[in-house]
């Protein structure tokens, strides 16, 4: 019998598989995919060329995941952030320097307001226990989208704080409460970290790509991970679990879940787990994103003084642009966005008409050399059986105050990790990796109790 049992290979199960080894307790982690990372994924071609797929930033206040780049040696390099940035607003493409777009004065006081006043509440909220504000079954009952429609005194304010709380939350403004929307933002830092390069979670990205951090972390004990494991049910007994997938079954002491709450709901429990858990699993939904990539010889609209950042309402099927070239600059790479009912428009389309789609917006930005690509990629975790979505799960009107912290509350020997089990930066990589940590600590420090 093992001492701990790990369902998925994302980078929360990898941290707490890391945590486990420094231990020396035995575990094995079942994997449903063919590979690790989870929601972060690293594509190689044969050609040696790879996008990142999943998750690819790291910035300031997310201490762990430098910690990990600097325990393995690996390097990172800033987010391209020189140039002018575009506004693509009501059919008009206006250029900008900084973060906040150019806009009449009216739109552009309010956003300013807006900005601040969300700033102040995500400041006051405990991301521990966010249900305990005093306003919280206040928050907590109405979504995001009916408190900035109410707050926008002007149509420009609104699509601009719409199209980056989009990005941010991945999500229709509608699908979240505000309660969650002030949670999020305090748990990675403050708003004007989220939706920054500079100083911000868009700072740095990986060199090889993200997911050589998940390979190093998981070297030592590569072959503890069974991979093509898909999970189909749980029995709990009084000192251990078992797990069954298709074809095998396997019993430790401990169990830690680290897959997202709608395939996590699709397991079947024994016993049965508490309401609440079951209530709360079913109310989340996963975030929908395509990132989609445009190749070219050379970054050529940095010649041209743009900074390759774009920020567009719905007349595009992209909310944002990036410049995600190597850090070489040995090839040219937009990275498009498209989010919640544009990414479903979007991915309606053949791959042949995306990328002509793509490339249409990218010639209105960048002049007729953006209509000469050497290759584009596209990729979407909403059609990954195994990801159901990205970045994170949602949290509706009602869920929060309803439920509280009975997402990541311990169930018997079974122990809650993923991003959304994460109290700091949820939603993040960073939040994964604290949530497997901390998964992988309680259960040391539970068995050392019982001697074991």
């Amino acid at each position: 019998m093992q001492d701990v049992l790990i369902i998925g290979a994302g980078f929360s199960g990898i941290a707490a598989g890391k945590k486990l080894h420094e231990a020396g307790k035995s575990f094995l982690i079942l994997e449903a995919r063919d590979r690790i990372g989870g929601r972060v994924y690293t594509k190689r071609w044969e050609d040696g060329f790879y996008l990142d797929l999943g998750g690819q930033w790291i910035g300031p206040t997310q201490d762990r995941m430098y910690e990990l780049c600097q325990e393995f040696g690996i390097d990172y390099f800033e987010t391209y952030d020189t140039g002018k940035n575009l506004l693509d607003l009501n059919q008009r493409i206006r250029s900008f320097s900084g973060l906040i777009p150019k806009m009449d004065i009216i739109s552009l006081v309010n956003l300013d307001w807006l900005m601040k006043k969300m700033e102040k509440m995500a400041a006051s909220i405990d991301p521990i226990s966010p249900w305990s504000h005093p306003k919280a079954k206040e928050y907590d009952s109405i979504s995001l989208e009916a408190f900035i429609s109410q707050n926008c005194k002007t149509k420009a304010c609104k699509k601009v704080i719409r199209l980056a709380c989009e990005t941010v939350f991945a999500s229709e403004m509608n699908e979240i409460s505000l309660l969650h929307a002030l949670f999020y933002i305090r748990s990675g830092t403050d708003l004007n970290t989220l939706v920054s390069i500079k100083n911000g979670a868009q700072l740095h990205r990986i060199q090889g790509g993200m997911g050589s951090v998940a390979e190093r972390m998981c070297k030592p004990f590569e072959n503890s991970i069974l991979f093509s494991h898909a999970v189909s049910s749980v029995k709990q007994s009084d000192d251990s679990v078992t797990v069954f997938t298709e074809n095998n079954s396997f019993t430790a002491k401990k169990l830690i879940i680290a897959i997202p709450p709608p395939l996590a709901a699709k397991i079947n429990f024994n016993p049965i787990l508490p309401a609440n858990k079951r209530q709360v699993m079913d109310r989340i939904a996963m975030g929908q994103v395509g990132k989609c990539f445009m190749v070219y010889k050379k970054p050529f609209w940095r010649d041209k003084g743009f900074s390759g950042q774009v920020l567009a309402d719905e007349h595009s099927p992209f909310q944002t642009l990036f410049d995600a070239s190597p850090k070489d600059g040995s090839m040219g790479i937009i990275l498009g966005f498209t989010i919640a009912e544009r990414c479903r428009a979007y991915f309606k389309l053949s791959k042949e008409n995306r990328q002509k789609a793509m490339e249409k917006q990218l010639v209105s930005y960048f002049g007729p050399e953006a209509s000469n690509p050497t290759r584009y990629e596209d990729f979407t975790m909403t059609d990954e059986a195994w990801s159901r979505g990205c970045y994170a799960g949602l949290y509706p009107t009602g869920a929060w105050t309803g439920f509280q912290d009975a997402y990541r509350a311990t169930n018997g020997h079974i122990h809650w990790a993923g991003t959304e089990a994460a109290t700091r930066w949820f939603g993040y990589i960073e939040g994964a990796v604290l949530a497997g940590e901390k998964a992988a600590t309680d259960i040391v420090l539970a068995l050392a109790d019982t001697g074991d």
